[in-house]
């Protein structure tokens, strides 16, 4: 026989003690239609934003404390933060589920090797993936207020020139140190770890701003906006490396396997180490750039290669003021790391979204031109590097080569980088002309060829 649930009796909330009284009970299935965690849209909103949506009349108090009772009965724990500690929550939203589910079908290693495997032409794809990777050093750069034009920053970064001023040198530093971590993917997190991505990726732009490789030992760091008004004081500096090894304690425990009861999806504990550094602000400068270049290492540690080639900076980039608001919603309610993770998953979704498009129509025009090609009599007459580096020019993707940057995209010796490009001038299909001391090669007017 089933039993029956108990009978509350004698337990009082004061919510609800407060919707019994006067005004309020003559409006309560107004209030009570706010008992839950997102509004009508399904935006999960701060208080800042829902006091102005709830209707004249009510009390704004009482709504925001009926909505903080319903996001807390669904709060799940995520992870330490501060001192004294304390940790920090989050509501896994419609949003966020979204967005696993994207990154968990699109974004994988077996996502990108079955992507490769659809293009005839591989070499043509790694050119684009290759051309991808530029993307987030450079708009992580701009984010942070780099004044370099992504052009004149993908042709440093293609050619191999040498930065020539402060805001070059943050892109090569940016690009360094994405590729760190790539390379380090493999190794648990740890204070040192943190220290050296920081070194590569600062080292060089201004040693004396930038302390690199070196925590802040003293409380002289905040975050102002852009007035220089202080919006954010991270934690004390004394224990700052007490507090990195308890997260990074944290981020090395396994949490995505199904059979934990705190099964945590590698983005969403990503987008809380993201989160963690730019609160704790361990470095005098170039916290938000290794924050994000961390959140990237974990998502390579956990087989989203894809991410080497989708870069999130560039939306954040492009709402910079959203970015910067959702770190302080978090703080100004208690840790809940909800506005955050919301505003990033929003960010993932549309630039997963963009990789794969990009995908799309790289596998489109590589069916294109190669039709084009053997209707033209040309197929026969290219190697596969050839066909990839022409195919390349004729998209537009890229308008000068170097045996260099050809040997980079296409995995190759110089020699054979070079015997490419020259093929392609004997056959009239490319020009080369001499700058400086390097032999650059363009694609030949169409009536030319």
């Amino acid at each position: 026989m089933m039993k029956k649930p108990p009978v509350l009796t004698g337990r009082s909330d004061p919510v609800f003690d407060w919707l019994a009284q006067s005004p309020h009970k003559e409006r309560l299935p107004d209030y009570l239609a706010l008992l839950k965690p997102l509004d009508d849209q399904g935006r999960y909103l701060p208080f800042d934003e829902l006091r102005y949506r709830w209707s004249p009349g009510m009390d704004s108090s009482l709504c925001w404390a009926l909505v903080k009772k319903a996001r807390i009965a669904q709060y799940s724990s995520l992870l330490p933060l501060g001192e004294p500690v304390q940790w920090g929550n989050f509501v896994l939203t419609p949003l966020a589920q979204k967005a696993i589910s994207i990154v968990d079908r699109q974004a994988t290693t077996a996502a990108l090797e079955y992507m490769t495997s659809q293009i005839g032409e591989h070499a043509h794809f790694s050119y684009l993936l290759n051309d991808l990777i530029e993307d987030e050093a450079i708009s992580s750069s701009q984010l942070e207020g780099a004044a370099t034009t992504t052009r004149v920053a993908k042709d440093m970064l293609k050619r191999k020139r040498l930065p020539r001023t402060p805001d070059e040198r943050m892109v090569v530093g940016n690009y360094k140190m994405m590729n760190f971590a790539w390379e380090q993917r493999y190794e648990p997190l740890s204070v040192e770890l943190m220290t050296a991505m920081h070194r590569v990726g600062v080292e060089g732009i201004d040693d004396a701003q930038y302390s690199p490789g070196v925590l802040r030992a003293n409380d002289d760091v905040v975050v102002q906006d852009g007035e220089g008004n202080t919006v954010y004081t991270p934690p004390p500096a004394a224990g700052l490396v007490s507090r990195l090894r308890t997260l990074s304690e944290w981020i090395n425990q396994s949490h995505d396997n199904p059979e934990r009861v705190d099964y945590l999806h590698p983005m969403i504990k990503g987008i809380a180490l993201h989160f963690a550094l730019g609160y704790e602000h361990p470095f005098g400068d170039g916290n938000g750039r290794v924050a994000r270049a961390l959140f990237y290492w974990f998502m390579f540690k956990n087989d989203f290669s894809a991410f080497r080639y989708i870069a999130i900076s560039i939306l954040l980039r492009n709402a910079p003021v959203k970015y910067g608001r959702s770190y302080l919603n978090t703080e100004a309610d208690d840790r809940d790391l909800t506005y955050f993770i919301d505003v990033q998953c929003s960010v993932i979704l549309r630039a997963v979204s963009g990789f794969t498009e990009a995908y799309r129509k790289s596998l489109a025009y590589t069916e294109r031109f190669d039709r084009w090609l053997t209707e033209s009599g040309f197929f026969d007459r290219l190697t596969e590097k050839q066909r990839a580096v022409y195919q390349v020019a004729k998209s537009g993707m890229a308008k000068e080569f170097t045996a260099v940057n050809v040997k980079e995209n296409l995995d190759c010796s110089y020699n054979t980088a070079s015997a490419t490009l020259n093929g392609l001038v004997e056959l009239n299909v490319f020009e080369k002309r001499k700058i400086g001391r390097e032999w650059v090669f363009f694609l030949r007017a169409a009536s030319a060829i």
